[in-house]
Parts: C-alpha cells; sequence; structure tokens
C-alpha cells in the first residue's frame, strides 16, 4: 500500500532522503520497487527525494537487478552509495608516534603515513603538525582538499562524546578539557586553504573496537577489544554501536586496582596498567638491563624472540586476562580481541590460562579470543566509520542538502 506514512521516518513520520540514503548505503533497500516497500512512500515521493541525493552527488545507478515480477519485464536498476564523491581524514595518536591517512566513503585506506610525534609536546603542537600531514596525504593520494568532508581522531585517553574533549587523561598531559575539535579544524584549513570540516574526537580502543567489528564481525552483537600498548583500554562495541558509558569513561580498565602497590601514571597505586602494559613489561626490562623504554620497544623484543621479554609478556598477559574474566561474564561477549604492542602469541597464552581458569564456563563457551585483524590501521578505519556514519545519519543527511540546495 503505498501513500501511508514511511515506516522508517523518524518519530513517526514520513521518510525523508536521509532514510531512503540509509536503506541503500545498508543493503537494505536497493532498487526503487524496494524503497517504496520499505517505506510506504509513494513511486513519485520516492523519486523525488532520490533526486535530491543524485543530485547531491551522494547516489549513483548500478547495473540492473533481477527482475521483481514474476511476469517479466525490464530489470529494476540497482541504486548505489558513491563513495566516490568524498573521502574522510583519519588520524590515530600514540604516546611517542602516530599514524594518518585519507579514507574512501567505504573505509578504504587511499593514502597514509607513520611518524613519530609525542603527546606530552601538547595539544596546539601536535594538532598542527597532523594538519600538514593530511595537506599532504591529500596530495598523495590525488584529491583535493575541498574533497574531505570530515576528520576523525582517535587518541589515548578517555573522551566525553558529546563534547569531544579529553577528560582527565592519564597519559596526555596538558590535553585535559582542550578544544581538539576546533584547533584541528583550524590546522587542517590553514595548511590546505579549504573550508572547516567537522572534527569528531574518540578513545583510540573505542575507534578500534568500531573499525575491527564492522570490518570482521558485523554480526557479533557483543564485541570487545583490549588494547595494551602503553597503557590498556578496551573497546566495547554493543549491537554494532560504541558503548561510551554516560561520558566516555566505559572500559577504562587499566585503572582496575589488582592489589599491586605500583604506582600509575595517573597517580594511583596497583593499577592494571602500572603492573601489565607495555609501558610496565619495558621497565621492568630495563631493570634487568635490557634496553627497553616503552611497549613498542617490547613489541620489537618479541618480534625478535626475547626470552625474557616473551616471558614477561605472558605473566602479563595472566593479569590481564584475570580481569578480563569479570569483563566477558558480565558482558558475555562473542569475540574478545587482544590487539597493541603485546598482542603476539606469549601475552595472548597467559590472557587464556587465567580467563579460562577464572570465567564461568557458561561466558566462554561462545567467545573467540582472538588477535587484531587490522593491526595498526584498526583506528584509522574506525575513525573513519564514525566520521561517514555521524555525516551520513537520516537527520544529518537533511541538513547537508538543504545546505547545498538540493
Amino acid at each position: 500500500m503505498t501513500g501511508q506514512p514511511g515506516r522508517t521516518g523518524r518519530g513517526g513520520g514520513q521518510a525523508g532522503a536521509g532514510d531512503l540514503l540509509a536503506l541503500v548505503r545498508t543493503g537494505r533497500a536497493t532498487t526503487r520497487g524496494a524503497l517504496q516497500q520499505a517505506t510506504g512512500l509513494s513511486r513519485a515521493t520516492v523519486g523525488q527525494r532520490l533526486d535530491r541525493l543524485f543530485r547531491a552527488g551522494w547516489l549513483r545507478e548500478g547495473a540492473g537487478g533481477p527482475v521483481d515480477s514474476p511476469l517479466g519485464g525490464r530489470p529494476s536498476i540497482t541504486l548505489e552509495f558513491d563513495d566516490a564523491h568524498a573521502v574522510v581524514l583519519t588520524a590515530d595518536l600514540d604516546t611517542r608516534h602516530a599514524r594518518a591517512a585519507v579514507l574512501s566513503l567505504t573505509g578504504e585506506i587511499l593514502a597514509e603515513h607513520a611518524g613519530p610525534l609525542a603527546v606530552e609536546d601538547g595539544p596546539d603542537a601536535v594538532l598542527g603538525e597532523l594538519g600538514g600531514w593530511f595537506a599532504e596525504l591529500l596530495e598523495k593520494a590525488g584529491r583535493g582538499a575541498d574533497e574531505a568532508c570530515g576528520i576523525g581522531l582517535a587518541v589515548p585517553g578517555p573522551v566525553d562524546s558529546e563534547t569531544g574533549l579529553v577528560v582527565q587523561p592519564p597519559i596526555m598531559p596538558g590535553w585535559d578539557g582542550y578544544d581538539i575539535r576546533s584547533r584541528l579544524s583550524r590546522a587542517f584549513t590553514q595548511r590546505t586553504g579549504a573550508a572547516p570540516v567537522p572534527v569528531l574526537v574518540d578513545n583510540d580502543a573505542n575507534l578500534m573496537a568500531y573499525g575491527e567489528q564492522r570490518t570482521g564481525y558485523r554480526d557479533c552483537s557483543a564485541f570487545v577489544l583490549v588494547k595494551v600498548s602503553t597503557g590498556i583500554g578496551a573497546g566495547v562495541v554493543v549491537g554494532g554501536q560504541i558503548f561510551r558509558g554516560v561520558d566516555g569513561g566505559a572500559g577504562d580498565i587499566g585503572h582496575i586496582r589488582v592489589g599491586s602497590e605500583a604506582l600509575c601514571r595517573c597517580g594511583s597505586h596497583g593499577c592494571l596498567a602500572a603492573v601489565a602494559s607495555g609501558g610496565a613489561v619495558a621497565r621492568r626490562l630495563a631493570e634487568t638491563g635490557v634496553p627497553a623504554a616503552s611497549g613498542s620497544d617490547v613489541r620489537d623484543l618479541l618480534a625478535a624472540g626475547h626470552p625474557g621479554a616473551a616471558a614477561l609478556a605472558r605473566e602479563a598477559g595472566r593479569q590481564v586476562g584475570d580481569v578480563l574474566a569479570t569483563v566477558v561474564t558480565l558482558l558475555n561477549p562473542g569475540v574478545l580481541m587482544i590487539a597493541g604492542d603485546l598482542a603476539g602469541t606469549s601475552f595472548l597464552t597467559g590472557v587464556r590460562e587465567l580467563l579460562y581458569q577464572r570465567a564461568l564456563p557458561r561466558s566462554t563457551a561462545r567467545l573467540d579470543v582472538v588477535t587484531s585483524r587490522l593491526g595498526d590501521r584498526a583506528g584509522l578505519v574506525g575513525a573513519g566509520a564514525m566520521v561517514v556514519e555521524h555525516l551520513y545519519a537520516p537527520a544529518r543527511v537533511e541538513e547537508r542538502l538543504l545546505a547545498l540546495g538540493v
């Protein structure tokens, strides 16, 4: 039945152009007939709303699909999201280095750069440098600065998703409450001459989890990623959405107390990160005369087969696994992914030993404990997906179409 209120519209109203775009992007309806059926809109109304999306350059016609009617006729023309009309810029900050990229709207990395960049140098200097990286990457990708529709940034600290502000980050001195969005947008404009673009910021473990879940585990309704590098943090994706808590503090398992007297960088004693992070393992190695100053140094030692590093990584894995037994019991995830500098065989072995020993069998019966698929690119891919989902959400689409005058 046509002409009734659109079934996918917001607040019970008719489905708008943004709702139609969402149906096409997700593959739930990719022909005009399927859109009519999904929304209850008339053929003419669907056509009018699709015309706005075509004029914006966001949709294109694909090949003809199978004939819808058993009586035959012309095949239906499929509709596709045109991912070539814009690009997304992303960056992933660690404590001592960073990675940045230009991505297509479907997550393909078009150009990438990694290099030293210390968060302790402060937000003004770091974000200014990223602006220069973005300018060079756009040129490398052969894309104009005006084609960038947004920037996504992953940072190693808790982020209030409403404001984009980092909140009391233990390993980011000088960043607490700093207006990252405005500074990075300004740096991009200064280095490229392009108009300002939206900037979104989130915790690195959150965005790594989002990138990994969307790329390899879309059917997993409860997904947990634990990043073990200089510090320890977790990202949780439930029902396809990042779970952030009330103010961005969810997943900060590195500051769970584990009974040790070790001093943590947050100022407290006995935090998990103080005894089981890459930084903690590096300190213990340095005490024995092994040159190691960070989680990345430990990663290099593990790759070289250093027995002392392997033994300490396994011990750290056991300590993290003990905490993860509670996490798994609480969240009952289908996938638990270990990522970061220590995410190798030794650490994973330690995690599994304590996790399966301490967690109830019911909690682990259908659990897959795995390592990262995307590796160092997980945060970049997750940041890109965050920007695209924000910019092409139905309500935002309507705003952007009006701004474009279509």
